[in-house]
């Protein structure tokens, strides 16, 4: 009995042996197949935490640069606003410029027609003279000098050789020349007196050639006067011998410096006075 007993025990334990070897085995594969499931895992978390990581660095990246695209675009609105604002304020400039301009433009236009009417009556006053006085004469010059009608009549037509009495050729000639100018109610006529530069030598009132052709002319405003043309028109001038047409090298020379001119303008403080009002209104457009 007791030899039974121990064969039992003995066959218990040999199986319990065996049993738990066989599961041992099967734990260790399992623990393995945990253990690679587990090293699969840690490499799989790894590699999601440095995709994570990238991702995160990533939206930081895509934050800033729509921090930066949103500062832009609200620059653009403000710059939009402001150019619009220019943009209306430069239109409205411009289109003041543009009424600066039409103005001057019309101010300038009222220029020239001035001019114009002034070139207009000179031509037509150039037209006058010379059917009035004739241009026959060799000794008598009608022209226009710098827009100023100017009648050059010689020293031998109107005075004798040293004196300021007119002759009566010089008479008939300054009435046909009066006639003209009180024609021409806004014109004016300045004498001018000029001589040679050979010295006056006689004595009495006059003492040097600045004399001689200040009375010159105004011997010739006297005669027109006498003539009807109004005194406020008239304007006496001496030149002397210091604007002579060519030298006075020759006896011709002296003869042809020697000369009285007559030159017709329009009022010249009435012309002028428009013109200086005229550029004052262009200065004050500026």
């Amino acid at each position: 009995m007791r030899k039974l007993l121990i064969l039992a025990v003995c066959s218990s334990l040999a199986f319990t042996s065996c049993v738990s070897s066989k599961k041992y085995a099967e734990l260790e594969a399992k623990q393995k197949n945990t253990q690679d499931l587990l090293n699969t895992a840690t490499v799989k978390l790894n590699e999601c935490l440095t995709e994570r990581a990238a991702t995160t660095a990533r939206a930081k990246v895509l934050e800033e640069r729509l921090a930066d695209l949103k500062k832009t675009n609200e620059d653009l609105i403000q710059s939009s606003k402001e150019l619009t604002m220019l943009t209306s304020k430069g239109a409205t400039n411009l289109e003041k410029s543009l009424e600066s301009l039409r103005e001057k433009d019309m101010k300038i236009t009222r220029l020239q027609d001035a001019l114009t009417k002034k070139d207009s009556v000179t031509l037509a006053l150039v037209t006058s003279l010379k059917k009035e006085v004739g241009i026959n004469d060799p000794d008598i010059e009608i022209n226009v000098e710098k827009g100023v009608v100017y009648i050059s009549l010689s020293d031998k037509v109107i005075f004798k050789s040293g004196s300021y009495q007119i002759s009566s050729r010089a008479t008939e000639i300054l009435g046909k020349v009066a006639k003209v100018i009180n024609g021409k109610p806004e014109f004016e006529a300045m004498v001018e007196g000029h001589t040679d530069n050979v010295p006056y030598r006689r004595r009495g009132e006059l003492l040097d050639n600045w004399d001689l052709s200040v009375k010159r002319a105004t011997a010739i405003v006297r005669e027109l006067q006498n003539l009807g043309v109004e005194p406020s028109r008239l304007v006496a001038a001496g030149r002397s011998e210091y604007v002579p047409l060519v030298p006075n090298t020759t006896a011709e020379n002296r003869a042809t410096n020697r000369r009285t001119r007559i030159l017709v303008l329009p009022k010249i403080d009435q012309f002028y006075d428009m013109i200086e009002k005229e550029m004052k209104n262009l200065e004050a457009g500026n």
